[in-house]
């Protein structure tokens, strides 16, 4: 499922990227990598708010739309 419509608040398992290569490289330095548990604090509109390791990202919802996790 993508991010945007996955349960708040729990961990969940990145299991498809679906972007071109220089966004998929863009995510991986943020952390954002196929296998990696990201959490879900927000949506809003299809906006995205992560918690990835220890940081915070705001994500759009094209990017989000991209993003599918278990």
């Amino acid at each position: 499922m993508p991010i945007a419509i996955a349960p708040s608040n729990t961990d969940l398992v990145v299991r498809k990227i679906g972007a071109e290569e220089k966004i998929k490289k863009h995510l991986q330095e943020l952390g954002i990598t196929v296998g990696s548990t990201i959490q879900l604090i927000s949506s809003t509109g299809g906006n995205v708010i992560v918690i990835v390791k220890e940081g915070r990202l705001c994500l759009d919802r094209n990017l989000a739309s991209k993003i599918l996790v278990a």
